[in-house]
């Protein structure tokens, strides 16, 4: 086996695994990781993580709130349910896949971004997922001394943020997901990694017709002011569509939201053969 067909089969055999973990082992095609992929709300899937690793997903989304000392994943409190715990859903999941590829999730590929958005009690919450991380110091990026090591997942923390608590912390396994407001923050990137924001908020454009070049100007002047100083971008309430995906790509915003997992794996594979037609 050559060197260059080594890695396509190990991403092959990848797919095969996640899928056949649920029993699901079918039409598995070869999932290289795509750098910007983020799946919008995960767990709402048929099945969560699985499914978006099976596209190629590199950064996944989890609401969670804190009940009774566990973290649960759900959007709403009414949705909440004592079996989807975000161990069970998320971190037994990838600590099994990690054993199977020499402690990545992806084999020779970038680190997977699990985003937790704590939907309320951020101090207490905070506390217990990192008791929770804890087990998993093997697995999970790091601050020590302030000297980062970047595993198999980084962990950044959205929605109620435990600021001071987080940044005040010897040992850090998370890291603060800002706003544009954080833009010229002077906080290293390991403590504040990632910019999003309500696209809604700051664009009038909802992906019909073409892009004033005001708003893509200041699209493209948010992107370059992140990344000199070392931190990605994404924005939610984004529409869910081709038109919107070219824009933020062609902007290189660095996680591009969605709840169309399948759509967006075939754009950002191939995306000339894409078309408008799904909205």
């Amino acid at each position: 086996m050559s060197h260059q067909t080594r890695p396509l089969v190990v991403y092959l055999a990848l797919g095969i695994a996640v899928r056949a973990s649920l029993g699901q082992a079918k039409d598995a095609p070869s999932v290289r990781p795509l750098a910007q992929a983020h799946a919008h709300n995960d767990y709402l899937h048929q099945r969560p993580l699985l499914d978006a690793l099976a596209h190629g997903f590199s950064s996944v989304e989890a609401d969670v709130f804190l009940v009774e000392g566990e973290l649960l994943v759900a959007h709403e409190r009414s949705q909440l349910n004592p079996e989807r715990t975000l161990r069970r859903l998320y971190f037994d999941p990838l600590k099994e896949l990690a054993e199977q590829h020499e402690g990545r999730i992806w084999p020779d590929g970038p680190t997977l971004t699990l985003l937790v958005d704590i939907k309320a009690d951020g101090e207490a919450a905070y506390r217990a997922l990192d008791k929770l991380l804890a087990g998993y110091d093997d697995l999970v990026s790091s601050s020590r001394g302030g000297r980062w090591q970047t595993r198999a997942i980084t962990v950044v923390i959205s929605g109620d943020r435990a600021w001071k608590t987080i940044a005040a912390a010897p040992l850090r396994r998370v890291g603060l997901d800002g706003r544009l407001s954080d833009l010229d923050s002077d906080l290293p990137a390991d403590l504040l990694p990632l910019i999003s924001d309500n696209w809604s908020n700051h664009f009038r454009w909802r992906g019909d017709g073409p892009l004033p070049e005001a708003e893509r100007a200041k699209l493209r002047d948010i992107v370059e002011r992140a990344h000199a100083r070392g931190r990605r971008v994404r924005f939610w309430a984004t529409p869910d569509t081709p038109p919107m995906w070219r824009e933020l790509a062609a902007a290189k915003v660095d996680l591009i939201n969605t709840d169309h997992l399948a759509a967006l794996e075939q754009f950002l594979r191939k995306p000339q053969e894409t078309s408008d037609e799904h909205r």
